[in-house]
């Protein structure tokens, strides 16, 4: 059967047929200036934000205790450190895209603010701690990596200035990344914060754009260890109740990106080959309450899952039918996203933002 499959796609590469070009003019869900100006607004609120916060701290003794901004003088707002990285990631992504933001010169001025080397080394200082060095491994290091690239790729004054003074802090996670990876014997296959697959994309990402030739071998050795030889994804187990990842497509993600276009299409032949098909959907992750910020996971879920759709079919463009099923879950979500009782405000507009397409 894997074998009948996998031809008829081969097939599908190779020739054209009506099917195709129809859904090849399929249209992403693009980024408008007035819905980037409305997801701004939400980093732009929580960054600063110092309360409520979760620390996610271990406490050794008195000397320890002590307030979110002094603790983490850069990421302590937006409820907990994750999402303060991901929420100056937003602000840095949209600006980057849109210059002309109705509080452009206000995102300018916070970012300065808050990306400065004094405050950036005393981030370091944190993890030095004997009980924080495995600290926001590996959610929150994949997420300073992102911010890290997406700043390297900023041409501008602010970008190379902002870039510069988090480098100390991008090549620390970097070396933790190193460490850790040799010594993880098995992937973490779950639909939250240590999803290994997830972690593993954003990282490649970096190590790409940042041209860390050792680290991208790194990634793409052990991303074949961990998953090269699993087959029949269990995609009918997803999602659970609190994902906002998908362990299943998490790991497509990575697959496509460190295999080459011939052993990719065979191994998802195996894995997951309903996504082989050009008639392929699947059901949005539904929502039952936006003020429980645990259920409201499932919003993240859809953004996420759209985010690696897009990027396969903008990689590989014979799978653009996967286009239609992510306009789908972002059509389902993104209206949701703003609002004051909503649970996701702090870390959500960052998934919208890597979901969908920019101008």
């Amino acid at each position: 059967m894997k074998k009948i499959v996998l031809i008829s796609f081969l097939l599908l590469f190779s020739c054209k047929t009506k099917q195709i070009e129809t859904t090849s003019n399929l249209k992403p869900r693009v980024l408008s200036l007035s819905q980037a100006n409305q997801l701004a607004e939400l980093p732009l609120r929580c960054i600063a934000q110092e309360y409520p916060n979760k620390l996610g701290q271990v406490i050794t003794n008195q000397s320890d205790l002590a307030v979110p901004s002094e603790l983490h003088p850069v990421f302590y707002g937006c409820f907990d450190w994750h999402s303060a990285v991901h929420g100056h990631w937003s602000l840095v992504r949209l600006l980057k895209n849109y210059p002309d933001l109705e509080k452009s010169e206000a995102i300018k001025t916070l970012l300065r603010n808050q990306l400065t080397k004094e405050k950036i080394a005393q981030e370091m200082r944190y993890f030095d701690k004997e009980y924080n060095k495995t600290y926001e491994r590996t959610y929150g290091w994949a997420w300073l990596l992102k911010l890290s690239a997406e700043l390297k790729t900023w041409d501008t004054e602010i970008g190379r200035e902002l870039s510069e003074n988090l480098e100390p802090l991008s090549l620390l996670i970097s070396k933790k990344y190193k460490a850790y990876l040799p010594k993880l014997n098995y992937p973490i296959r779950v639909g939250t914060h240590s999803n290994t697959a997830f972690g593993l994309s954003f990282a490649y990402d970096y190590a790409i754009i940042s041209g860390d030739t050792v680290f991208a071998d790194l990634i793409h050795s052990r991303a074949k260890d961990f998953y090269i030889k699993d087959q029949g994804c269990p995609i009918n187990w997803e999602p659970g109740g609190y994902d906002f990842l998908s362990p299943c497509i998490e790991e497509v993600d990575i697959m496509r990106k460190v295999l080459s276009k011939d052993e990719f299409v065979g191994w998802l032949s195996g894995f997951f080959p309903d996504l082989l098909h050009s008639d392929f959907d699947l059901t949005v992750g539904e929502v039952s309450d936006r003020t429980d910020g645990h259920m409201v996971h499932l919003d993240g879920l859809n953004f996420s899952r759209a985010w690696c759709f897009y990027g396969l079919a903008n990689q590989y463009p014979e799978f653009d039918y996967l286009k239609k099923t992510a306009n789908k879950h972002i059509a389902y979500s993104l209206p949701n996203l703003v609002g004051d009782d909503y649970e996701g405000g702090h870390w959500l507009a960052s998934f919208a933002i890597n979901a969908m397409p920019l101008h």
